[in-house]
């Protein structure tokens, strides 16, 4: 048979090896974080927090529904800390991430890995024993054929 004819495609099970690497890529992807939103370069349109000094008046919280609609900082996280600035003595919203919704992303990722590791195991498990029925079909043809 020339070079590069024969079956086309992957070997079988690695159809299932690429597929389980996109879901999981695909689940990594959901469970990443949110980047901040890149801030505009003048002053004016700066948070006071980013300029000058601040003191955190409420500690992280989850948003009410109500700033949920109309607070942009709770859209990425879901999550706000009202900050007092010391000059001007303005009260701003700070999105923050709250320890809770991190434990959340870690069990979950943990819970993905766990079950990543499961697959595999059992795909080892499979390849192992497809394996020992060869080697064992090989030997019961060579114990025949004396």
């Amino acid at each position: 048979m020339p070079a590069g004819a024969g079956r086309r495609g992957l070997p079988p099970g690695r159809h299932l090896c690429w597929l389980l690497c996109a879901v999981t890529l695909k689940l990594c992807q959901a469970d990443a974080p949110v980047r901040e939103e890149k801030l505009s370069v003048s002053a004016s349109n700066l948070p006071c927090w980013l300029v000058e000094e601040s003191v955190v008046a409420e500690e992280c919280a989850p948003c009410s529904s109500f700033q949920a609609k109309t607070t942009p900082e709770c859209g990425s996280t879901g999550y706000v800390e009202k900050i007092t600035c010391s000059s001007s003595k303005r009260n701003e919203f700070r999105s923050c991430r709250s320890a809770v919704m991190e434990q959340h992303l870690f069990w979950k990722f943990e819970g993905a890995v766990v079950g990543v590791a499961l697959v595999f195991a059992c795909l080892v498990i499979i390849r192992q024993r497809q394996l020992d029925r060869k080697a064992l079909e090989k030997v019961r043809k060579q114990i025949e054929s004396i």
